[in-house]
């Protein structure tokens, strides 16, 4: 069962965890104000790494799933 498999909730976690990321940016990006001057770039490089991993994640996952 996919739901079972330790590394399918980890890499749906990284999944998520990039979406949330990602909601914070466009809302703080849509108020704007001083706190996006000071923060959308360092939201922009946590969403890319944390974008990074969830992909190796993914593409690990389909990989040994498959039959490496």
């Amino acid at each position: 069962m996919l739901l079972q498999d330790p590394l399918f909730i980890v890499t749906a976690i990284a999944a998520l965890v990039v979406l949330a990321i990602l909601m914070f940016g466009v809302a703080s990006f849509a108020r704007g104000g001083d706190f996006n001057r000071r923060n959308a770039n360092k939201i922009m490089r946590w969403r890319l790494g944390a974008q990074f991993v969830a992909v190796i994640l993914i593409v690990a996952f389909a990989w040994i799933r498959h039959g490496g």
